[in-house]
């Protein structure tokens, strides 16, 4: 019995001994852990945290791309995806099922909106999932979407909210604009074309989080402190861009593509005093919510190209600055002796013994060539190097390529002398001719105003009009107007399609010859780059306006200038209304006097008078008036007092009350922004060319700052 005793006291006491054993490493694990706070090498906190402190995104934007009034051209806007419930077991009440109940009806429905076929969306709805989206055509879903797709009142079907980069114009700078794009799988949304991409690193945006402390499912803590860290939006970018101005532009642009079907049309607006873009656009071109691209490059200023005749307006501006240019002396025309080559005026014969003056006027190539002589090759080529010529203007977006003056040897110093075997982009033109338009000061064109912080509203970066040297004087600058403004006036100048009733036009046309692919210029009479630079009012010239169109489809008795010139009037002169700089009622006469072309009537003011009486009045002068509201007098119009009306143009008179919509089809994008305008209606648009649908039915009362969604389509067989 003593042995079992002492047995079990030595089992005992090292029972207690292993006990005694495992409490101090228990204890010294504790007291270690409380000291260094450390498991394994891992922080307790910090596994802590992350089991219960949650956190959630906060959704920046990138930063909104404007015009110079604020109008946005691209911004951040909601999207929706749409979304299929498949899961029967989430409808607990059969009364208000949530999942998708007759398939093959929710197909039929969603198919139209969605713009897929019946059998596409079925195929969705019948995958062994229990939620489906429906591929590209069921993302990015606008609010005028989604409300149609709600309407249905289709059950299982709902939606997710996110955003997405919008043009809300469509086709609209699209080349200068660009376009952003979201990666499906880090959606990041980044610039891939355009300013969107060379400004990214501005517009990008940053998302911000909220951190906060949670139970073990996940609810927020009572009393939890929450950290947030504020999105970062991207900066806004303001352009020198004019949404009226571009808009005057686009239309013009879609019109003479419908009439002339062209393969390509080049165009800029710009402000001759201070070097800002207020319009530019080309052909063809693409919707950057669609991405219907099929020229990824900006011609205006990464296309080089024989420019033609509308070089002629440097080469006489170097002769008279150099002094070797008297407009009084005569020459004869019709062909110029180089060695064994006979270069030739555009006629072929010429015009026998003229004067240099009318050599100008009726775009003579052996009048050049003549000047360029008496310039010199070296001269000559430093007057184009002044004018910008074979350099990059070094404008805000990417891309920019120069283009080349050969002036070396006789033959390329007369050529280069009318436009030829020379090369120039379209904005080395229109910085040269800032010169001409503003008293010899050539100015730096740009196209970014200012780049501001959208929350603190601080300036980022601003750029301001810069001077790049007086190639010429301001004599010398007048006189090339003068030339330029008989081109336009007088009985023998190539530019008298050109001229705008109540304004002073001075401008040069200008026909250049397109190498074929043997590397010979093409023959007929398409094969052209037709061009026109003109400036208005001439003795002080507010807007620059350069359009060129190549090889245009023209009938028998149509001629290049007329597909220019349907570019160049439309724009120039809805764009000096707009600006209210006033007609001048002589050089209207003028026009008149010397051209014998009839008048345009000026817009009356119809405001306190009868609408009907109104309406039969603008119906005699050829106009298409539309009468919105339901009063019985005018209170307010569209164009306004003092605007040359056009054949066919529609006049908006508005007598009060609730307006009602009208039906847009056809309508111009022109027409319906400036119906917008009288209305107070924010506008979008899809597509190219003209009204094909709205968003807003015809005959439905509207208000002021409703949202109108217009999709424009090109015309029946373009």
């Amino acid at each position: 019995m003593a042995k079992k005793n002492k047995n079990m006291n030595r089992g005992a006491a090292a029972l207690a001994l292993v006990f005694a054993v495992l409490f101090f490493i228990i204890t010294g694990r504790f007291l270690y852990i409380q000291l260094t706070g450390q498991v394994d090498g891992q922080v307790l906190a910090a596994r802590a945290a992350q089991k219960y402190e949650k956190q959630q995104s906060l959704e920046a934007s990138r930063g909104a791309i404007l015009d110079r009034n604020g109008e946005a051209i691209a911004e951040d806007t909601s999207a929706y995806t749409l979304v299929a419930i498949l899961d029967e077991t989430l409808t607990t009440n059969p009364k208000k099922p949530q999942h998708v109940i007759d398939k093959d009806k929710t197909a039929e429905k969603l198919a139209p909106i969605l713009d897929i076929e019946k059998s596409e969306a079925l195929g969705f709805l019948e995958k062994d999932a229990k939620q489906v989206e429906f591929g590209a055509d069921g993302r990015n879903l606008s609010q005028t979407e989604k409300l149609k797709i709600e309407k249905l009142k289709l059950p299982g079907i709902a939606f997710i909210k996110n955003q997405k980069r919008f043009y809300p114009n469509g086709v609209f700078a699209s080349h200068i604009i660009g376009y952003a794009q979201k990666d499906e799988e880090t959606g990041k949304t980044s610039g891939m074309l355009g300013l969107e991409k060379s400004l990214d690193r501005y517009l990008q945006e940053k998302d911000g989080l909220i951190k906060y402390n949670s139970d073990q499912f996940g609810w927020k803590l009572p009393g939890s402190k929450d950290k947030i860290t504020k999105p970062d939006n991207g900066s806004s970018v303001y352009l020198t861009l004019d949404q009226k101005i571009q808009t005057f532009l686009e239309d013009s642009m879609n019109q003479a593509v419908k009439d002339y079907n062209p393969e390509k049309v080049m165009a800029v607006v710009a402000d001759p005093k201070t070097g800002k873009i207020l319009a530019m656009s080309q052909r063809p071109s693409f919707n950057p919510n669609t991405r219907d691209i099929t020229n990824f490059y900006n011609d205006i200023i990464g296309y080089p190209f024989e420019p033609g005749s509308t070089m002629k307006m440097y080469t006489v501006a170097a002769a008279i600055e150099q002094g070797v240019y008297n407009g009084d002396a005569s020459y004869k025309s019709g062909g110029y002796k180089i060695g064994k080559r006979t270069i030739r005026d555009h006629n072929k014969t010429g015009w026998g013994t003229i004067t240099y003056n009318e050599g100008f006027a009726r775009s003579s190539n052996v009048a050049m060539i003549n000047l360029a002589m008496k310039i010199g090759p070296d001269a000559y080529a430093d007057y184009m190097e002044k004018f910008g010529f074979g350099s990059k203007t070094g404008i805000d977006l990417p891309g920019e390529e120069a283009g080349k003056i050969n002036s070396d040897s006789s033959i390329s110093l007369a050529t280069a002398s009318f436009g030829q075997g020379s090369t120039a982009t379209v904005i080395e033109q229109i910085q040269a001719a800032t010169a001409i338009a503003n008293d010899g000061q050539m100015m730096k064109p740009y196209i970014i105003d200012q780049i501001t912080d959208p929350d603190t509203k601080k300036v980022v970066e601003k750029n301001e009009p810069k001077k790049l040297g007086k190639p010429i004087s301001a004599s010398t600058a007048k006189q090339v107007r003068d030339l330029m403004g008989s081109v336009v006036t007088s009985k023998n100048g190539t530019g008298k399609p050109f001229a705008i009733e109540g304004y002073d036009v001075a401008g040069k046309t200008g026909t250049a010859q397109l190498p074929g692919k043997d590397g010979r210029y093409m023959t007929g009479k398409e094969n052209y780059l037709f061009s026109f630079m003109g400036m208005a009012p001439k003795d002080d010239p507010r807007l620059l306006v350069y359009v060129a169109v190549q090889q245009p489809e023209l009938e028998p008795t149509e001629t290049g200038s007329m597909t220019t010139s349907s570019i160049f009037k439309t724009v120039m002169q809805n764009s000096l209304q707009y600006l209210q700089i006033q007609p001048d009622q002589a050089a209207g006469q003028k026009v008149k006097d010397k051209d014998k072309e009839p008048e345009n009537p000026v817009m009356d003011s119809y405001i306190g008078k009868n609408a009907k009486d109104s309406s039969g009045k603008l119906r005699s002068l050829s106009a298409e008036p539309v009468i919105l509201g339901t009063g019985s007098s005018v209170e307010a119009q569209n164009p306004s007092e003092g605007s040359v009306l056009t054949k066919d143009e529609k006049i908006f008179l508005y007598t009060g009350g609730k307006a009602k919509m009208p039906d847009l089809s056809g309508w111009s994008k022109r027409d319906v922004m400036k119906l917008a305008d009288l209305l107070q209606l924010r506008v979008s648009f899809s597509g190219e060319g003209f009204s094909a649908k709205q968003s807003i039915p015809a005959g439905t009362p509207v208000s002021s700052n409703t949202l109108l969604t217009v999709e424009l389509k090109p015309p029946a067989g373009n």
